[in-house]
């Protein structure tokens, strides 16, 4: 009976050997399995706040041209403009408040063309010149 108290205890404590075995060994593959998780790569951004002065133009020299056949239509805006637009800005004109109707511009240094011949407004229709410039 003594040798199977002394053989019972030692398969306890290597029972308990086996068991604390297995479970370091499950902690280390959770702990590489978590490790080798699939990551994001995420390129260098910028972001940030700042601030300008945003400035209108001094609109100077407007001329309004007629149509050669028919001197009632407007074929083209003119005028000049206090500084050189920026190379790349948009410029747009409307001559009428209850029009929808936006005419681009193109510019060379100070000054300033709109045709308007599609559709081309009546001098009665021009009621306002309306400016909208952006870079």
């Amino acid at each position: 009976m003594a040798f199977g108290a002394t053989h019972g205890s030692a398969n306890h404590g290597r029972m308990w050997a086996i068991a604390i075995g297995v479970g370091i060994v499950g902690a280390l593959v959770i702990a590489a399995a978590v490790a080798s998780t699939a990551g994001n790569t995420v390129p260098e951004s910028r972001a940030g706040v700042g601030e300008g002065t945003v400035t209108g133009y001094d609109i100077s020299t407007v001329h309004y041209s007629l149509n050669a056949s028919n001197p009632a239509a407007v074929d083209a805006v003119t005028f000049s403009v206090d500084e050189a637009p920026a190379e790349g800005s948009t410029l747009r004109i409307k001559l009428s408040s209850a029009s929808t109707v936006w005419y681009t511009c193109t510019f060379s240094g100070t000054s300033v063309t709109c045709p308007t011949t599609t559709p081309a407004p009546t001098v009665d229709e021009v009621t306002e010149l309306v400016v909208v410039a952006a870079q």
